[in-house]
């Protein structure tokens, strides 16, 4: 059972009111700290399920006070064990069918999601230098025909974070968020691209090797592939599980067609990078079509009311975008096969 740990710092005066949100939800470990300035620390355990429902309860109450804060820190162990829910507080109390039907749904807060895309979508010195690195793993990797190599350079490229903050942008309706996903994701694109031209036009480059080969079309099989990597990523992190396999999944279906494109565009091969190029387009089209659709399942909202109504535009807008663009990009498949 994952748990988290809540620490909150509140005055003095709205103690009570945090008790009587905590009795509408199971607990373990209750503390408080008297400070010197009217100001108590809270603590307290919840399941990660709990959390969202507290939280949002919490900063509606208490959101406007001077001193108000919360922490969230994930539990990696406790001793004694919590070995199920029935530890957690044993008053039971009435739970509203709103909440009750959303419990249902297992997955860590909206704020512990946003921080932890967040985390992986600043365009920093270190988003760089991976995305370098892992480029020039594939370019060797694609070259050579060696598919332990190009699985190396997934494992350590930092493209699902752009990607998975894109989809929970168009789902909460965070301009902000979305801006910056954009402007890493393109930054990241570019400097993939350039880098596996320049080696391209360097290197004598085979097209008909097969890591080359199987990446300059498109088939019902990859589009699968794109709508799995993205539907699994956006699940990889409501659910708080390791993102790192995931990232691979999604590494797939970006990188080694991003590198087919520079390698072949470099070494001459127009037609075939354009085929891999298509490629590149569909799986990045499904990903976050995927990765939209799974934050929506997984009930993935804004707080206010106004804020869902501005999230629900920008949902629907989203959908009907990444819908129109792989709707055209299949009939554009469709329509270059008959041709071949």
């Amino acid at each position: 059972m994952a748990l988290r740990l809540i620490e909150m710092t509140v005055c003095a005066e709205h103690k009570d009111a945090v008790f009587d949100i905590l009795e509408q939800h199971p607990w373990k470990n209750f503390w408080q700290e008297q400070s010197v300035d009217n100001k108590v620390l809270v603590k307290f355990i919840l399941p990660a399920d709990d959390t969202e429902s507290v939280l949002d309860a919490m900063e509606k109450r208490l959101s406007g006070e001077k001193d108000f804060r919360i922490l969230l820190i994930p539990v990696e162990a406790s001793i004694p064990r919590l070995e199920s829910d029935t530890e957690l507080s044993g008053e039971q109390t009435t739970i509203e069918p709103a909440k009750q039907e959303k419990s249902n749904v297992s997955r860590i807060s909206r704020e512990e999601l946003y921080s932890d895309i967040q985390d992986l979508t600043s365009l920093s010195r270190n988003f760089i230098v991976m995305v370098v690195l892992s480029t020039l793993v594939a370019t060797i990797g694609i070259a050579r025909d060696n598919v332990a190599i190009v699985i190396g350079a997934m494992v350590i490229a930092p493209l699902l974070g752009p990607n998975m903050a894109f989809s929970l942008a168009s789902t909460l309706g965070d301009t902000e968020l979305g801006r910056v996903a954009v402007k890493t994701g393109s930054t990241g694109t570019l400097l993939s691209v350039g880098i596996s031209i320049a080696i391209g036009a360097v290197l004598t480059i085979d097209p008909n090797v097969h890591e080359i080969s199987s990446r300059v079309g498109v088939g019902v099989g990859d589009i699968v592939l794109a709508l799995a990597a993205g539907s699994a990523g956006a699940l990889a992190f409501t659910t708080g599980m390791s993102s790192a396999l995931i990232g691979v999944m999604v590494a797939v279906a970006l990188l080694p067609p991003l590198v087919t494109v520079g390698l072949l565009f470099g070494s001459g091969e127009g037609k075939m990078a354009s085929g891999a190029l298509l490629l590149f387009l569909t799986n990045m089209i499904c990903l976050n079509l995927a990765g939209i659709a799974t934050f929506l399942l997984q009930g993935v909202r804004p707080l206010s009311w106004w804020e869902a109504a501005v999230a629900r535009k920008a949902t629907y807008r989203a959908i009907v975008f990444w819908g129109l663009l792989l709707t055209a990009l299949i009939i554009v498949v469709f329509l270059s096969q008959g041709r071949s």
